[in-house]
């Protein structure tokens, strides 16, 4: 494949996929201004490693598993150590076949998920927004399936316990 060629396919999916990679970077990241960061070094790993990982079939893998690693290495410099806000006038919009919750539901979730500590924030984003299993969401943050399982099972007490007294 030419270089033209390649650099027109890794446009076109960067192009479709860039609004819920977005997402996913901020889900991850709890702050828009840094989901931007990650996701442009995710993108930029993503151009370079282009004819290997279009060959794999899977670009949407590689990405979220360098945003999620991005993230990691960002959260160990200490200039990053202030704590993540949402930003209410971020873009938030969803564009699945599903109509997404009220936006006070939305805000609410969130603002809950922010609560959460970063591990159990990622492991519930990757498990239960993104729907990945045990074993992928392991892979994904580089622990095992039981850690994953344990963060799973906190976050989720965390956020019905942080939801409920929001209501």
């Amino acid at each position: 494949m030419r270089r033209s060629e390649r650099e027109a396919s890794y446009v076109e999916y960067v192009t479709s996929r860039q609004q819920h990679l977005r997402r996913i970077a901020y889900a991850v990241c709890g702050d828009w201004h840094l989901a931007e960061d990650v996701l442009q070094t995710a993108l930029t790993k993503l151009y370079v490693a282009w004819p290997r990982v279009q060959k794999a079939s899977h670009p949407d893998a590689y990405v979220r598993q360098v945003i999620v690693r991005t993230n990691l290495d960002e959260q160990r410099r200490p200039w990053r150590r202030e704590s993540p806000t949402l930003d209410a006038s971020a873009d938030r919009r969803h564009e699945s076949a599903v109509p997404p919750p009220a936006y006070e539901e939305r805000s609410a979730l969130f603002d809950a998920l922010q609560e959460l500590p970063p591990m159990q924030r990622k492991v519930a984003v990757l498990r239960h927004w993104l729907d990945l299993s045990v074993a992928e969401t392991a892979v994904e943050l580089g622990i095992s399936e039981g850690t994953v399982k344990s963060y799973s099972s906190r976050a989720m007490e965390r956020l019905r316990a942080e939801l409920a007294t929001a209501d």
